[in-house]
């Protein structure tokens, strides 16, 4: 394929995504759905705009799949996943046997004997990661209890496919092994034993390596102050993992899963999923696309009956296996909708395994041909059961306030936002945490960040002035956010950015002077902190009682102090430009204080000009 030839196919596949995904959001369809229609259009079977290249764009665009499976890791810490292992080799296990063998059972109408029934069986129990994951992420249902649970089967499912590449050629009635394709293995040579250390010990590499290895890597990546260089070390390490997991014969998807759950307590976790989804929305997009392009339909054309009826009894056999098992797992109704309606399609590794099983001889004929329609078709009408579950089978349900609390994500996420957790933030941080109130804090200074980790605080590395990041870390659902950052520009940057986008949080704001007051003040900040006020509040009570004053009206001195001088504060604000204007303020303060102090004294000498009060000497 020459550079032109690459390039027009580029600009096709792009063209096809920008212009899909707004059509068919419009139409309420989604995304994927819209990515596939695309590709069947630009395909072969339709307009032909793209052709022998779709293959090789649908191979690079597989690493989409990749990456979204390392993001899924880091939404998951260590301790999540224990608590999911039960729906993980529990459930995931009954769907993959129970399906391979209900499907298989079926297949046996259209098969050649039993061993090529149970290889349909083995390809089609799997479903589509990408497809499922990247629709539930779109309607919020991914952490849900149902969500969960069909997250386990997939990881399951992905899981799996290990176990079936071995399994597969034991079923082979060919002496051809064709299965040297599906892998580049360096250790195929090697005896089982052997093969089984190699695989060991390469899980066991990334689970080290994650470990002990990466943070202090990014550590060092995050010190440079490089965003592209941060972004360049995520796509080497997912690479390195894809490279290593292929030579030792295992999906890659598991290895960087592995990768992204080590990761998932680190305190990069929210910097690393925002600089790699722009990556992962794309080649999944073009992954759709290519998908939609693989579409034969002149195999629908010459054999509409036999395709239209396989299609049909698939996913009826899926989604009757399906209901059984999450009704043996005590999911309630609604729930067991879902999780029907959500796995009843084929999967994307399901491609791999028919070329894998053709060569060993295992799919006979036409087959081959009939199981990639299956399964493309199945793909493209994921989206639209998922649809008609929950337009027309979930209103059915409801039962009262049953569906919509059931519905309601369980979040763990913060009550608070801290952002900026240095000498100023990190103090408000531990009374809170001390009241039991949940903190997310976000801090640009990965050495800080790396020390309060140490000491226990729950810290994350990300510029908080970034939006995908505030929505990462709970701002949807937080009720407040202490802006403490130690950047005046910056702290007014993200004051407009919260109150543009999350107008119900209320921003607890520290300024550095008055001047950085009156700005903020002006945004619509009705609670802002200058710096060294409070603490110099602090200190002038104390010189009162070392001066002989009771310590019940020092403090009564200083608390009506502070309420005449933010009454000031805010007077001054909207004539903050004006310096004139300013220092007649300031003099009708100065004499107003002083008239109040007087009258406390019952009516004495009235008491020197106060002097002027604050932490910005440069404003009179």
């Amino acid at each position: 394929m020459s550079l032109n030839d690459f390039l027009l196919g580029s600009l096709l596949y792009l063209a096809a995504a920008v212009i899909s995904a707004p059509i068919a959001k419009r139409l309420g369809l989604g995304s994927v759905l819209g990515f596939l229609a695309a590709g069947a259009i630009i395909g072969p079977s339709v307009l032909g705009l793209v052709g022998n290249e779709g293959e090789a764009v649908k191979h690079f665009a597989e690493f989409g799949v990749i990456v979204m499976l390392f993001l899924v890791g880091l939404e998951l810490e260590p301790s999540k996943l224990w608590q999911l292992r039960q729906k993980i080799f529990g459930l995931g296990l009954l769907q993959v046997a129970g399906t391979a063998l209900v499907v298989g059972a079926a297949s046996l109408v259209i098969s050649s004997g039993w061993r090529e029934s149970l290889a349909i069986g083995l390809i089609l129990a799997l479903s589509s990661t990408a497809i499922v994951l990247q629709t539930m992420e779109e309607k919020g249902t991914l952490k849900t209890p149902v969500g969960q649970s069909v997250f386990s089967v997939l990881l399951f499912q992905d899981i799996s496919v290990i176990p079936m590449l071995a399994l597969l050629p034991l079923l082979a009635v060919a002496s051809a092994h064709g299965g040297d394709d599906h892998s580049a293995s360096l250790i195929a040579g090697y005896p089982v034993w052997a093969q089984a250390l190699f695989t060991i010990g390469a899980v066991g590499l990334v689970l080290v390596a994650g470990r002990y290895l990466m943070r202090p890597l990014f550590r060092i990546v995050a010190d440079t102050g490089t965003r592209e260089i941060f972004v360049a070390f995520a796509l080497l390490i997912v690479v390195g993992i894809t490279l290593l997991m292929g030579l030792v014969g295992l999906s890659a998807a598991l290895g960087t899963f592995l990768a992204g759950v080590v990761l998932a307590d680190s305190e990069y976790r929210h910097e690393l999923e925002m600089d790699l989804q722009p990556f992962k929305g794309l080649l999944l997009a073009i992954f759709f696309i290519a998908v939609g392009a693989g579409i034969d339909f002149s195999l629908i054309a010459s054999g509409p009956m036999l395709l239209g009826l396989s299609l049909t009894a698939f996913i009826l056999l899926k989604l009757a296996t399906h209901f059984g098992l999450a009704r043996l797992f005590g999911l309630n109704g609604p729930d067991t909708s879902r999780f029907s309606f959500a796995l009843a399609q084929g999967s994307e590794f399901g491609f791999v395994l028919i070329t894998f099983c053709a060569g060993l001889g295992l799919l006979t004929g036409d087959m081959p041909g009939l199981l990639t329609a299956v399964i493309a078709l199945s793909m493209a009408a994921a989206p639209l059961l998922m649809m008609l579950d929950e337009k027309v089978l979930q209103p059915r349900f409801a039962d009262g306030d049953f569906l919509r609390d059931h519905d309601a994500v369980s979040h763990s996420g913060a009550d608070v936002i801290i952002a900026g957790h240095g000498r100023f933030g990190m103090t408000i941080g531990r009374v809170l945490n001390a009241q039991g109130k949940r903190t997310v804090v976000l801090d640009l200074d990965s050495s800080q960040v790396d020390t309060l980790r140490r000491f226990g605080f729950k810290v994350f590395y990300g510029d908080a002035l970034r939006l995908d990041l505030l929505e990462a870390a709970g701002a949807k659902e937080a009720t407040v956010m202490v802006i403490a950052i130690d950047d005046r520009e910056k702290a007014t940057e993200l004051v407009k950015i919260a109150r543009h986008n999350f107008p119900h949080l209320k921003l607890l704001v520290r300024v550095f002077d008055r001047s950085h007051a009156y700005d903020l003040i002006r945004e619509g900040v009705d609670n802002v902190y200058r710096e060294v006020f409070g603490s110099s509040m602090d200190l002038a009570k104390d010189a009162l009682m070392a001066l002989g004053v009771h310590p019940y009206e020092a403090q009564r001195t200083i608390t009506r102090f502070r309420a005449l001088d933010e009454k000031l504060l805010r007077t001054s604000a909207a004539h903050a430009n004006d310096e004139s204007k300013l220092i007649d303020l300031a003099k009708q303060s100065r004499a107003e204080i002083a008239r109040v102090f007087a009258a406390d004294k019952g009516g004495g000498q009235t008491p020197p000009d106060v002097a002027w009060h604050d932490d910005d000497k440069s404003t009179p």
